[in-house]
């Protein structure tokens, strides 16, 4: 799904990598995923650019505004 929605090519190929490596846990995962893909195929500028300010800048802010959520919530 995230390589079609990412436009069918190589550097599609390499963002869906480093997504199933989101989706192992951390964004180290996606980096090592993505390392391994393009020390075998070639790098992609894009997909390394991509990946790693989703995966440590958006999450981060996210799980923060969840946290605080829910803390506010279970202390009323």
């Amino acid at each position: 799904m995230i390589f079609r929605l990412m436009g069918r090519d190589y550097e599609a190929a390499v963002i869906s990598a480093g997504f199933c490596g989101f989706m192992l846990g951390t964004t180290a995962n996606s980096m090592a995923n993505m390392d391994a893909l393009a020390r075998r195929h070639g790098f992609s500028v894009r997909a390394f650019l991509i990946a790693p300010i989703i995966g440590a800048f958006l999450i981060d802010l996210c799980n923060a505004l969840v946290i605080s959520t829910f803390a506010q919530f279970v202390g009323r």
